[in-house]
């Protein structure tokens, strides 16, 4: 490991585990004045990309009709929390597909099987 990877390592966080496909609800701080305060984005994750310290991901969400898209850092300290509503299950790794849908069909994403430990 040389010395760019060992100063890499220092500065990752501890995020939540998620993956495209997945609904998410991204806390990111927002300082406005003196005053910071967090602000909730709330939508799918269409794409992934990078490795390490520079990995970001693209959150996508319909607001008043319009689509809405940021891309956030995944190690950035702007971002408090990221929160993971719904697992889905998708066949690709970018779904920029959904940006050509509209209404219902440009949310839906099947959902992942979840396994019961139940006995039947």
């Amino acid at each position: 490991m040389n010395i760019i990877d060992k100063i890499e390592q220092e500065q990752l966080k501890d995020v939540a585990d998620f993956n495209v496909g997945d609904s998410l609800k991204v806390h990111t701080r927002v300082v406005e004045g003196g005053k910071e305060r967090l602000q909730i984005f709330a939508g799918l994750c269409i794409a992934k990309k990078g490795s390490g310290l520079n990995t970001s991901y693209t959150v996508r969400k319909i607001s008043s009709g319009e689509g809405v898209e940021r891309v956030f850092p995944l190690h950035t300290p702007r971002v408090a929390k990221i929160e993971v509503t719904r697992r889905g299950k998708v066949r690709r790794a970018k779904l920029n597909y959904l940006r050509d849908r509209v209404g219902k069909s440009a949310l839906y994403v099947k959902p992942a099987e979840t396994t019961d430990t139940k006995d039947k």
